[in-house]
């Protein structure tokens, strides 16, 4: 488990940074992006999830960002395509 102390004031903004940073690092081995939280300084027992935190059929959680709208689907998963 790593924990890196980010300063940013306002949630909208953090919870777009760590899914940002998430999203970067997704290849390498070991890191779950999916699992990502943020959470105040003082109040680390309050966490917002970043990304959709159900389970799928795989056990792995869903790849879209918390509270989306739609259907969930796991990682590595491609949304259907549209009639042209």
């Amino acid at each position: 488990m790593v924990h890196l102390p980010v300063a940013i004031a306002d949630l909208d903004e953090a919870l777009r940074f760590a899914y940002t940073l998430a999203r970067s690092l997704a290849m390498i081995a070991g890191v779950e992006p999916a699992g990502t939280t943020v959470s105040a300084e003082d109040a680390q027992h309050l966490r917002h999830w970043v990304f959709c935190d159900r389970i799928m059929p795989d056990r792995r959680r869903c790849a879209h960002r918390a509270d989306h709208d739609g259907p969930c689907s796991a990682p590595n998963e491609r949304a259907p395509s549209r009639p042209g």
